[in-house]
C-alpha cells in the first residue's frame, strides 16, 4: 500500500496554498517540469516538456523510455514546477531570498491510448511550446504516434508554495548603507534563428 504523501507545509506556512485554479497556473506558465521516481530504491529526476488539458497534466516520451514505461505502470512520481521571479536582496545574507512560485504534485499516471485523445494531448504539447504551431505541421504518422508514450497526471495531491515581495530585513538593519530591493528575473525568447536547410515558411509569432 502506498502512503499518501503529506503535502502540509510546516515551514513559512502562510506562502503556501491548496488553490487549483493558482496550480493550474503555474503548469500553465510553465515549458518544462522534473519528473522524480524511484526504481529498485534508486531516486531519479528527470526534466521534461509539459502541457495541462482541464485537470491533468501531460507528459509525452519515446515507448522505449524506461520512465514511460514505469510510470505507464502506475508507479508513483512526484512533479515539481518551480518559476523563479526575482531574487530578493537584503541587507544581510540571512534575510535575503528569492521570489518564486512552485508546485510539487504527486501521483500516478495513466497512459492515453484513444487515438483520437492522443492526438489531441500531443497536439495541446506542442501547442504549448509555440501557440499555434500544431496547425502549421503535417500530422503525425501512424509510426510516429505507436512510437510515443503520452501519460495524463491528475492535477489532485499537490503542494503550492510563492513568495512575492520585498525584502523583509531586521530593523537594526534598516540603517545599513547598502542596496536592498527585488531584481526581477523573466524568461524570453531570442530572435529566432533558422534551420541550415531552411526553404521557406513564416518565423513563428508566439514562441513565448
Amino acid at each position: 500500500m502506498t502512503a499518501i504523501p503529506d503535502t502540509r507545509l510546516r515551514r513559512v506556512a502562510e506562502r503556501g496554498s491548496t488553490d487549483f485554479d493558482l496550480a493550474c497556473a503555474i503548469v500553465d506558465a510553465a515549458r518544462i517540469a522534473h519528473v522524480g521516481f524511484v526504481i529498485d530504491g534508486i531516486p531519479y529526476v528527470t526534466p521534461m516538456a509539459i502541457a495541462r488539458d482541464g485537470g491533468d497534466l501531460l507528459l509525452h516520451g519515446s515507448v522505449a523510455s524506461r520512465l514511460m514505461k514505469h510510470l505507464a505502470s502506475g508507479l508513483p512520481c512526484c512533479v515539481t514546477v518551480t518559476h523563479l521571479d526575482g531574487l530578493v536582496l537584503a541587507r544581510s545574507a540571512f534575510h535575503s531570498s528569492m521570489n518564486y512560485r512552485s508546485l510539487m504534485l504527486f501521483g500516478r499516471a495513466v497512459e492515453i491510448n484513444e487515438p483520437e485523445a492522443k492526438v489531441r494531448g500531443l497536439d495541446a504539447l506542442v501547442n504549448h511550446l509555440v501557440p499555434g504551431r500544431a496547425a502549421e505541421l503535417r500530422p503525425s504518422t501512424r509510426k510516429e504516434l505507436n512510437a510515443t508514450t503520452l501519460l495524463a497526471l491528475p492535477i489532485e495531491t499537490f503542494s503550492i508554495k510563492s513568495r512575492s515581495r520585498p525584502p523583509a530585513d531586521a530593523a537594526a538593519d534598516l540603517d545599513a548603507d547598502v542596496w536592498a530591493g527585488v531584481v526581477p528575473l523573466t524568461l524570453r525568447a531570442g530572435e529566432p534563428e533558422d534551420a541550415p536547410d531552411l526553404k521557406k515558411g513564416p518565423r513563428p509569432r508566439n514562441y513565448l
